[in-house]
């Protein structure tokens, strides 16, 4: 997969001039996105087939401060993955290749109304590919 690339906006920025820490959550979502859709899953897609992923948590490890208009390159890399959830890894660099911020996202699967789904069974093709990227990555 390429790298998602996104370019801090002036309202992304605070007082200090320094993007406001909130944006890099938004923008792992948005490489999330972009991520799955690359790889035919689009979110579109998963909707249509009656699979909803929520968020149930992140963590976040700001290395260095970004300001406008830099140009943030995020990769995304499944890092643990169990039929039920899923766990994302997420690295933001710089075009130079200076880390700026380190991330994970948590998602399960549940159906439109609510109720918790096991990809086995809701969607054996999309179990399989996210087994095997979390195989890649050591996270199975």
């Amino acid at each position: 997969m390429s790298a998602y690339i996104h370019t801090v906006q002036y309202y992304e920025t605070d007082k200090m001039g320094i993007t406001h820490h909130s944006n890099y959550i938004r923008w792992m979502e948005e490489a999330r996105i972009s991520y799955l859709s690359e790889n035919g899953w689009s979110y579109d897609r998963l909707e249509k087939e009656g699979i909803l992923s929520p968020v149930i948590g992140v963590s976040a490890e700001y290395l260095k401060t970004t300001t406008f208009p830099d140009s943030i390159s995020i990769t995304v890399t499944v890092k643990k993955y169990s039929g039920a959830r899923l766990t994302l890894g997420y690295d933001m660099t710089t075009p130079e290749g200076t880390s700026v911020f380190r991330g994970e996202s948590s998602h399960c699967f549940i159906s439109p109304d609510g109720r918790l789904l096991r990809l086995k069974k809701a969607s054996p093709a999309l179990d399989e590919w996210l087994s095997e990227q979390a195989e890649k990555s050591g996270g199975k």
